[in-house]
Formats: structure tokens, C-alpha cells, sequence
């Protein structure tokens, strides 16, 4: 587990493995929710040891302007949200 890193979101977003994935999900929440809940997931790994540019990445991600005026929304992303939020308050406190 890494502890808090000071790169700006701007730049931690340039990581290839994440363009990757957040390719692979445009125009995919519509009709198959679960299905990109599970890559971002797998993105993830365990939450308890991944790295902490992933948990911002996915913070930042799942806060954007789709998620946060509810174009997007299934009980999937509330529960990654949930679990990305979590582990980022255990680790801003250690």
C-alpha cells in the first residue's frame, strides 16, 4: 500500500493502463452497468493494496459530470464509489 501521492490528477490520468480502460468503457454504462463496474474493479485489484493513483483515478472518474448529475447511475457504482472513498480516508489518516 502506498501512501499519499502529490502528482496533480491531471497527470496521474496520462497512465496508459487507465486510458486503456476508460476507453474500453465510452459508450458502455448505458446498457451494460455491471459490465464496466467489473473492469473498473479489475482495474482496481484490491482495493487494500492498490496503488494510490488508482483510488484517485477512480474517485475522480466516478465524480465526473455523467456520474455526479446522474445521467449515469446504477447501484454498482455506488458501491465502488463507496469502497474507492473508504479506503482513501483509511490511508489519508496513517
Amino acid at each position: 500500500m502506498k501512501t499519499m501521492n502529490k502528482k496533480p490528477i491531471s497527470e496521474i490520468v496520462k497512465d496508459p493502463e487507465w486510458q486503456k480502460v476508460r476507453k474500453d468503457l465510452l459508450n458502455k454504462w448505458k446498457n451494460n452497468p455491471e459490465y464496466c463496474c467489473k473492469k473498473l474493479e479489475e482495474y482496481l485489484e484490491n482495493p487494500e493494496e492498490s496503488d494510490i493513483d488508482k483510488l484517485r483515478i477512480l474517485k475522480n472518474y466516478l465524480y465526473s459530470s455523467g456520474f455526479r448529475i446522474g445521467i449515469i447511475k446504477h447501484k454498482c457504482i455506488d458501491r465502488l464509489r463507496a469502497i474507492v472513498l473508504t479506503e482513501l480516508k483509511k490511508r489519508k489518516f496513517q
